[in-house]
């Protein structure tokens, strides 16, 4: 076992486990609190809801391939290396030490391109609120898809980051610090992703006070994510049943925890969302076509040599 496996353990408990509960418990009985006062709430956008879950799910299995097109572009241009690669994996023929470092790449390019989403948003980037969305899942997957890798490294180097890890010649120490690291920003980005969210309401009521943040948050984010992992099952058989169910899940609830918990904190929201205006059509084209992608091109497998 790892040497700092305990206190790995420790930290993945309070950070996926008792910090977002505990929050999300304070804002249950901040919005009982304010229950009176409420303003009466608005009908459910399902149109919303049924967007997000087909932005999700776009979202989910684009961020996945790149991370699987970014493990194998490193080994295709390495001597020795014959890479091939699938819908839900990929897979390599030779030998050559630079693999275990190429391991790690697949996580590196997934991170950067949350990070790039991450400042677009930021910056107000998009007027469209299913471009905005997009963005957000974007966002969302790159980090949650990534950074739990850095955990599960940390203490089990047969994992892709961990095999990375050991090319470096890191010590428990750094390991452990770069879990620490890890599990310190899942908290830290799942609670900034609320702000972006509540933005999408079409009206400042619609997001005034504790409890409508937190039904917003469920509407927008939360139902959608869940409702996304039974979508992007199609894109992930046949495979073993960990990598095409558990890994959605996980990926899912590790950051959707904390921004349907942290919602009710976040009190002054710019809205800019427009009433109408997310479409379910182009959404649902894009992700009937990446499916089509997925089983009849990369499901054979395409061989890198």
């Amino acid at each position: 076992m790892h040497p700092n496996g305990t206190l790995i353990a420790i930290a993945v408990a309070l950070v996926l486990g008792a910090g977002p509960l505990l929050l999300g418990l304070a804002g249950l009985l901040s919005a009982r609190r304010a229950t009176a006062a409420a303003a009466p709430a608005k009908p459910w956008n399902w149109k919303l809801t049924v967007t997000s879950a087909l932005l999700y799910t776009l979202a989910f299995n684009s961020i996945f391939f790149t991370q699987e097109l970014f493990l194998v572009l490193p080994k295709a241009l390495t001597p020795g290396l014959r890479p091939t690669l699938f819908h839900n994996n990929h897979t390599w023929e030779g030998d050559n030490p630079l693999a275990s470092l190429f391991q790690g790449t697949g996580a590196l390019a997934t991170f950067l391109i949350a990070s790039v989403c991450a400042v677009l948003l930021r910056r107000g980037w998009g007027r469209s609120p299913t471009i905005r969305l997009f963005l957000i899942w974007m966002t969302y997957n790159g980090f949650f898809q990534s950074l739990p890798q850095v955990v599960v490294g940390a203490i089990n180097p047969g994992n892709d980051v961990g095999m990375a890890m050991d090319y470096f010649g890191l010590s428990a120490l750094a390991k452990t610090g770069a879990a620490l690291v890890a599990l310190a920003a899942i908290a830290a980005i799942g609670l900034w992703l609320a702000r972006p969210l509540l933005s999408l309401a079409e009206q400042p009521s619609d997001v005034a006070g504790a409890g409508a943040r937190t039904r917003f948050v469920f509407q927008v984010a939360t139902l959608p994510a869940l409702a996304a992992i039974v979508l992007i099952i199609p894109f992930r058989v046949p495979r073993e049943l960990i990598e095409v169910v558990i890994l959605p899940v996980v990926v899912t609830i590790t950051g959707i925890a904390w921004i349907q918990a942290g919602a009710w904190l976040i009190s002054d929201v710019r809205v800019r969302g427009a009433p109408g205006t997310v479409s379910v059509a182009r959404p649902l084209i894009a992700v009937l076509t990446l499916l089509l992608v997925f089983q009849l091109l990369l499901r054979p497998g395409i061989h890198f040599y």
